[in-house]
């Protein structure tokens, strides 16, 4: 999701081809998550529902959240695709990611290339922190802001790119979600001279209920 580009403008650009992206996961979702015990899932920004359908398939009842229809109908579709049981694991709701308020806490929560203004990350990853149950994780991946200048793809505006560093000082107001990872990372994409250029953050809420 791009700052920039109302649920209109993403519903055009959902409409141009059947899939923008692969319909595998993300790989950091695969990598940090195919581990996990499957539980409950908050897929914030889900776009065409690729890491909510492979959460599913492995077991993961998922709410998956994005303002685009048109990315929901073809998340529904992809989310078919992979059987009853899949898609009846999976809560689809057109909503803002930027005014939903989570009515849950999850034992997974994901936020995946999000791009926004500085204060409404903030606002957005301090919801998503506080649906982290006791236990639980929270994984946010973003284009790192030095991959304007040394990777590839991605927004071209730095205003809505972001560090590690940037993630971690949102979450500074949860001390019970224990940062795990932080770091920028390299993601290669065939055909291109350098890698993309990513941020993850993983973060861990301790298993006392105090926040």
């Amino acid at each position: 999701m791009d700052a920039l580009m109302s649920a209109h403008d993403w519903d055009e650009r959902y409409r141009t081809s059947e899939l923008i992206w692969k319909a595998g996961p993300n790989q950091w979702v695969r990598q940090y998550t195919q581990d996990l015990s499957p539980g409950t899932a908050l897929d914030l920004a889900s776009g065409e529902g690729r890491n909510a359908v492979w959460l599913a398939d492995r077991g993961w009842q998922v709410t998956a959240v994005d303002f685009s229809a048109v990315a929901i109908e073809k998340a529904k579709k992809l989310a078919s695709q992979h059987g009853r049981r899949t898609a009846e694991r999976i809560h689809w709701a057109i909503e803002d990611v930027l005014s939903y308020a989570p009515t849950a806490e999850y034992n997974l929560v994901l936020v995946i290339y999000l791009h926004i203004h500085a204060e409404q990350r903030k606002a957005v990853l301090q919801r998503a922190a506080g649906a982290v149950s006791p236990g639980g994780q929270l994984l946010v991946v973003g284009h790192h802001t030095d991959n304007l200048t040394h990777g590839v793809g991605g927004p071209p505006n730095p205003e809505i790119l972001y560090t590690e560093e940037d993630v971690l000082a949102d979450l500074a107001e949860f001390p019970n979600l224990l940062s795990r990872t932080a770091q920028r990372v390299e993601r290669v994409i065939d055909g291109q001279p350098r890698p993309a250029l990513d941020v993850v953050v993983e973060a861990q809420r301790s298993a006392a209920t105090q926040r």
